[in-house]
């Protein structure tokens, strides 16, 4: 089981791959949002905001998110770490429950592009 300091190494990394991106994977994350992660297995729950291209994380506390983050994930540590090292494709661990992303309609449709 992943670690929250390997989990919040992971969200360092994921951010850093989103600034190093091409245009148009920069571009579908370059929203203003607020964000959570929480990791189910541990039951803690990062947050910050998603901006310029950017996962900029603010504070880590226990249980699931105290309030409604503009976009929303949830999934296991080791899926998490598995993401962002490649060994695990977002769009499979999303469509087979693994990793929720909740959002509004129009920044689904932009984060689609992040698939």
């Amino acid at each position: 089981m992943a670690t929250t300091e390997e989990c919040r190494s992971a969200l360092d990394k994921l951010s850093d791959n989103l600034a190093q991106a091409d245009d148009g994977v920069r571009s579908a994350a370059a929203l203003d949002r607020s964000l959570s992660c929480h990791i189910t297995d541990l039951d803690i729950t990062f947050t910050g905001r998603l901006t310029g291209g950017r996962i900029d994380v603010r504070d880590t506390f226990d249980g699931p998110p105290r309030e409604r983050a503009g976009i929303r994930l949830a999934m296991a540590g080791d899926d998490l770490v598995a993401m962002v090292g490649g060994e695990l494709n977002f769009a499979r661990a999303w469509a087979s429950g693994r990793v929720r992303l909740e959002a509004g309609f129009r920044d689904l449709i932009r984060l689609r592009k992040l698939l």
